[in-house]
């Protein structure tokens, strides 16, 4: 009965003072001066956030927005490049097979078909020597960026040429 009599006594003093809290917080945002207070300062906040984005762009220094742009623009590549080896590594598995059957064929066919084979080989050869190639361009590290192009502003659209003043025809 005790335990009964003292929980009821938590649930009413829980349930009273998330009532008064409530109130308080709900007469604070009804006060004009408060209110304004945090509208004021939601402004500054969000002046202070646009000046700190421009005193990092005239440093050149990558904002948070820039970054996680480029982190996302990084996983995207990474998930085509892994489709790429993927169907790479399908083809490659398929040439294999087809060659191996080739082979079979070779072996057991007619001396006009083994002409014919072996001109497929070669042609198979070829292919899988593209493959290799591409293999090893997706696995080869991007050119360094050339030191003029660092500090180059992409977002920033270029300035409007200043136009040339017209002159007056002369007078006699």
């Amino acid at each position: 009965m005790a335990d009964e009599d003292s929980q009821s006594l938590k649930d009413r003093l829980s349930r009273q003072s998330e009532e008064a809290l409530g109130k308080l917080a709900s007469d604070l945002l009804e006060n004009p001066l408060i209110n304004s207070a945090i509208t004021r300062a939601f402004t500054a906040r969000e002046k202070a956030v646009q000046a700190q984005e421009a005193a990092m762009g005239a440093l050149n220094l990558p904002s948070a927005a820039d970054i996680e742009r480029l982190t996302r623009r990084l996983r995207t590549v990474g998930t085509r490049l892994e489709g790429i080896e993927e169907a790479l590594d399908r083809l490659q598995d398929g040439v294999d097979a087809l060659s191996a059957q080739l082979e079979t064929a070779a072996r057991t066919s007619e001396p006009g078909v083994a002409a014919r084979v072996a001109a497929i080989e070669g042609q198979l050869a070829k292919l899988v020597n593209e493959v290799g190639h591409v293999s090893d361009a997706i696995d080869a590290r991007p050119a360094p960026v050339p030191r003029e192009q660092e500090r180059l502003a992409v977002d920033v659209p270029p300035k409007p040429k200043p136009r040339a003043k017209k002159r007056a025809p002369k007078r006699a």
